[in-house]
């Protein structure tokens, strides 16, 4: 599940700066990195804001979800 979170956010940020994405997401633009490389979790309700922010739902990030 952390790589589809990965690799999704990768995707989502596109060509953003992660200043830039963490302003959308709400979440610092380390953290944003970390979770890119797969070396950090997410809790839900960070899981949550993240889906709110960027208007997506759960299963846009976790295909079969």
């Amino acid at each position: 599940m952390e790589q589809q979170l990965a690799d999704f956010l990768r995707k989502k940020r596109g060509e953003e700066t992660y200043a830039a994405f963490g302003r959308r997401t709400g979440l610092p633009p380390s953290t944003l990195f970390r979770l890119e490389q797969g070396q950090q979790s997410l809790t839900l309700g960070r899981l949550e804001q993240i889906t709110k922010r960027l208007k997506v739902k759960l299963a846009d990030i976790f295909p079969g979800f």
